[in-house]
């Protein structure tokens, strides 16, 4: 049971006796950038005595009758009654914002420095449930993440995907994100020579949620680290049993340009592939071109690394950014995939086809493999076979598939050769 589930009641009996008095209320929830990782790092006992610290703090820019509750290792809930407007929730907001501005929080001879981010919904206007309005401040926290704003009240129209950071979060932790592998087929060796691994997550409430929305969600706040983290555990797991039935395949696994900044990724990374027992050379990292602008240095230096420990380096969506050939010429990449919107247009366009013919003499000349996404049908593969591409991948080539399904069919054949 969460710590939401905890605090539920007492929220309810709070927003009761709100509702009672006169005005509106407002439920708002406070997240602290980067306190679950300063636990992880300093302890938890450090997490603890910053918690309460930090409870204190919001209560002393509050009314005295407005409560405040601890609703995780990193968030409070704040319920406030008795308001004129929403302007009063958003003043609310804004002195819990300013308090963790520019004093730390102080345990022993170590300071923290934290963030606040806060979401606000209103009681009435969003809802008189407690767990209804605590989704709705979150969806409304999530969205002032997004937009890269300190709070944000709920507004349904603008937040019509209910991705609620902290669900998204606890689901990672809990490893309750599922893997699929997409095959990729080389064309001179006329097989199956590689899987891309992709992410995706189901909700209790809302069903499947496309990775269209929960990556760049993650993405836009500070869950891609752990995203990554768990995406690159789970795909190796896979392609190493794959490694112990006898019918290896390479495996790609997509990363945010976000993780080049943590110390000391590639050597987790590296690690990783020790523990699971897959070579590095049976490994590739894809990265989107728009990564080449992010950080052009960091990126280059941290893939030099796995480059230079024989992991191979993918540009992903290639044709869609900017990235010039001057920035190809000194990248440690090894692969060039040609973005499928690309791909599926060289058979009804004939700009288009010379477009990605060129792109493969590119990869070619600089001595990459080229290969198309997004194949999907036969014409598109046979234009692609006479402008020599290396590899495709699309739902001619085969359908994204749970990867525990796509193991046991590859080492349920291979048995049988």
């Amino acid at each position: 049971m969460s710590e939401r589930a905890h605090i539920l009641p007492a929220l309810q009996g709070s927003l009761d006796r709100a509702r009672n008095e006169s005005g509106l209320c407002a439920l708002l929830v406070v997240r602290l950038r980067g306190m679950r990782e300063a636990q992880l790092r300093y302890g938890y006992a450090f997490g603890d005595d910053i918690m309460l610290a930090a409870r204190e703090r919001i209560a002393s820019v509050l009314r005295h009758f407005d409560t405040v509750y601890l609703a995780g290792d990193d968030s409070f809930v704040v319920v406030l009654p008795s308001i004129r407007n929403r302007t009063h929730a958003l003043l609310a907001a804004t002195r819990i914002v300013g308090s963790f501005d520019d004093t730390p929080l102080i345990h022993g001879d170590r300071n923290w420095h934290g963030r606040a981010i806060v979401g606000v919904a209103l009681c009435p206007d969003h809802g008189t449930a407690a767990e209804l309005l605590f989704r709705r401040a979150e969806l409304a926290h999530d969205e002032a993440l997004r937009v890269g704003e300190p709070f944000a009240i709920y507004q349904p129209e603008v937040t019509p995907v209910e991705i609620l950071y902290g669900e998204l979060r606890d689901d990672i932790a809990a490893n309750k994100l599922d893997v699929v592998f997409q095959p990729l087929y080389d064309l001179r060796r006329g097989e199956i020579v590689s899987v891309e691994s992709l992410a995706r997550w189901t909700t209790s409430a809302f069903g499947v949620v496309p990775p269209s929305d929960f990556v760049p969600f993650a993405e836009r706040s500070d869950l891609i680290v752990p995203l990554t983290r768990w995406s690159l555990n789970a795909s190796l797991r896979h392609a190493a049993a794959l490694h112990r039935g006898g019918c290896p395949l390479d495996v790609a696994i997509n990363l945010s340009p976000r993780v080049f900044a943590e110390q000391g990724f590639a050597e987790q990374l590296l690690g990783a592939l020790e523990i699971w027992g897959v070579p590095p050379e049976a490994t590739i990292v894809e990265i989107t071109e728009t990564a080449l602008l992010t950080d052009m240095d960091m990126s280059v230096r941290v893939l030099r690394r796995l480059r230079d420990c024989g992991v191979r380096v993918a540009i992903d969506d290639f044709g869609t950014g900017y990235a010039s050939f001057a920035y190809l010429r000194h990248f440690p990449a090894t692969e060039l995939k040609i973005d499928r919107s690309f791909v599926d247009a060289i058979v009804s366009d004939r700009r288009t086809e010379q477009v990605v013919r060129a792109m493969v003499e590119v990869a070619h000349r600089l001595g990459l493999e080229a290969v198309a996404e997004g194949v999907e049908n036969e014409e598109t593969l046979r234009r692609l076979v006479e402008m020599d591409c290396d590899i495709v991948q699309g739902y001619h080539i085969g359908h994204p598939m749970p990867a525990e399904a796509f193991v046991a069919e590859r080492l349920a054949a291979a048995s049988m050769v």
